[in-house]
């Protein structure tokens, strides 16, 4: 074992290590971090765009631009009758000789078309696995003729451990003020306690009532699905079923409280799917509460 955050007499520290902390932190995903300007992309002309300050994690591998200041790009002219799709990236490259590693912006022309143009190639890579190319999309540029009519992000932001712990009470909140108002509502029972199953599962929760409800009871039960995606340009819905019948979706939105009701007894089975058009979970809790009406 080789250790990393110590003073050995000699430097040690290696670019890879630095990335797998990174990654054991943030995923092995490619995010803007939500410090500075983001990387936001302003037009300054029909061949310039000027990318703001920010931090990237892309792969582990962090860069920045600094602090008040951007980085301009230069947009090849487009043609009168034309349309034309370029992509900027942040390209990571590796030179085969000299190991030299940087971290760049850069525009991907892609291929000009009287109509539906398309979106250019680039170079995905693994950085860990060793390719010397690993491009992370950024921005969508879109040319009629010879003005830029659209840039789009193409890229997810990661919210800091602070913001997920917050999200995470926030959540927690909403489902304790559910479980009170349950239980105001069903006083009748007070010597009958409410049973309560939550799952930390992603995307889909299996539930199998053999294994904690009674038999001959019948329950009342909600289910209350809180759901983030990581970025508002992605949407999501979420599914519930009762013994493989449907019983409602709730979707369209980044982030979403889902509650489903119905009333099953020991032996009925529950099923959370979910759909997703992109991006990764930020959230994804499911509590179940069964109480006791017969």
């Amino acid at each position: 074992m080789d250790i990393i955050t110590g003073y050995t007499g000699s430097p040690h520290v290696t670019a890879e290590q630095d990335r797998d902390v990174n990654i054991g932190i943030f995923g092995a995903e490619s995010y803007v971090l939500r410090t500075g300007s983001q990387l936001k992309a302003e037009v300054s002309s029909n061949n310039e765009i000027k990318v703001r300050d920010g931090v990237i994690m892309h792969q582990g591998c962090a860069a920045s631009i600094k602090k008040n200041t951007y980085d301009s790009l230069t947009i090849a002219n487009g043609s009168q009758g034309m349309k034309r799709v370029d992509l900027i990236v942040a390209r990571y490259s590796r030179d085969q000789n000299t190991k030299e590693e940087s971290l760049v912006l850069k525009v991907i022309q892609g291929t000009p078309k009287e109509s539906g143009p398309a979106v250019p190639g680039y170079t995905i890579g693994d950085i860990q696995a060793g390719d010397l190319i690993a491009d992370m999309p950024l921005y969508q540029v879109t040319l009629n003729g010879l003005n830029i009519t659209e840039v789009k992000q193409l890229f997810a932001t990661q919210d800091s451990i602070a913001e997920l712990s917050s999200n995470l009470t926030k959540a927690n909140s909403k489902i304790t003020t559910t479980n009170t108002n349950l239980a105001k509502t069903n006083t009748v029972l007070e010597n009958r306690k409410p049973i309560i199953e939550d799952s930390t599962a992603q995307g889909t929760v299996n539930w199998d009532t053999n294994k904690f409800l009674k038999s001959g009871v019948t329950y009342a039960f909600v289910v209350t699905v809180s759901s983030n995606l990581n970025s508002e340009n992605y949407k999501q819905e979420i599914s519930c079923a009762l013994n493989s019948v449907n019983m409602g979706d709730n979707g369209n939105y980044y982030k979403l409280t889902s509650t489903f009701m119905g009333k099953c007894s020991k032996g009925d089975k529950l099923h959370i799917t979910s759909y997703k058009n992109g991006g990764t979970w930020t959230l994804f809790a499911t509590r179940a509460i069964f109480i006791p009406v017969s």
